[in-house]
């Protein structure tokens, strides 16, 4: 049974503890407006470039002017996975759920007897993921110092894609992150980067329009193709910031009302421990009354 003392410093603990807890919820929702705003800003434009995109593969047809990056190696051997995550934790399962569906992924291609390359963005991701495959990470983004991400992250990161493909290091780029829908919802998705994933059609009732290009499309899709992986990988990003700051407000809202349940039988608990002591105090004085 601990003591007085020890309850009275527990109950202090665990307010501190609350009262961190609760500031970093209000940290966390102060930015997820901002975070959120961002994310479903740039939503459009990657729509509207995948639009875009598969007007103009409608232009070409799979022919010799497909750039390689559309049309990919010809080959399914050798498999790269882009893994986005958070770089700092206290955001529940957030970067779990993302490390988990990537590893799914990762067991069902080796079991396929597929090669398979990782590409770690985010320091939590890469602490998963080496438990088990570290041996497939060749390497890692840190993004720790970046206090606002900006579209140039992103293309830092597509050029380090595209040059990989273009030394022949892989044949298939699969890009992981969470899509954000809600606070307490964040769908891990995987969307294919390389070769490029497009659309049939543009959906919007133009299908049988003709287009003239100016330069000829192939020369087009050259320059948009290797725009589109950077804008798709901003998005994610863009989409994981939104995601973490939603999950870390979730999480830490139960964290201060676990810390007040608590606090609640910590007080209980000395509140009786208190009043038996009295009582017992109490009864040894009437006793010694008693005795004389």
């Amino acid at each position: 049974m601990p003591s007085l003392k020890d309850l009275r410093n527990r109950i202090a603990s665990v307010k501190a503890t609350q009262k961190i807890t609760k500031a970093m919820q209000m940290v966390a929702a102060a930015k997820l407006r901002r975070a959120q705003e961002a994310a479903e800003a740039a939503r459009p434009y990657s729509q509207r470039m995948a639009a875009v995109l598969a007007n103009i593969t409608q232009a070409v047809g799979g022919g010799g002017d497909a750039p390689a990056l559309m049309t990919g190696t010809g080959k399914d051997d050798v498999h790269l996975l882009v893994v986005c995550t958070a770089e700092r934790g206290l955001c529940g399962g957030f970067n779990s759920q993302i490390a988990r569906f990537a590893r799914d992924h990762i067991r069902k291609l080796l079991a396929a007897g597929k090669q398979v390359k990782i590409i770690c963005v985010g320091k939590k991701g890469f602490d998963i993921l080496r438990r088990d495959y570290g041996n497939l990470i060749i390497d890692r983004v840190d993004l720790r110092e970046v206090k606002t991400l900006g579209f140039g992250n992103a293309d830092a990161i597509a050029r380090k894609v595209i040059q990989l493909f273009d030394e022949g290091q892989f044949d298939v780029a699969t890009l992981f992150y969470s899509q954000f829908k809600s606070v307490i919802s964040q769908i891990p998705t995987a969307q294919q980067l390389i070769p490029a994933a497009v659309a049939s059609g543009n959906g919007e009732g133009d299908a049988g329009a003709v287009y003239e290009y100016e330069p000829e499309p192939g020369e087009i899709l050259s320059d948009l193709i290797p725009r589109n992986i950077a804008v798709q990988i901003f998005r994610a990003l863009l989409e994981n910031a939104a995601g973490e700051m939603g999950a870390k407000m979730s999480a830490m809202d139960s964290a201060t009302r676990n810390a007040g349940d608590m606090i609640n039988k910590l007080s209980i608990t000395y509140n009786r421990q208190r009043q038996a002591q009295i009582t017992k105090e109490l009864i040894e004085i009437i006793s010694g009354a008693e005795a004389l």
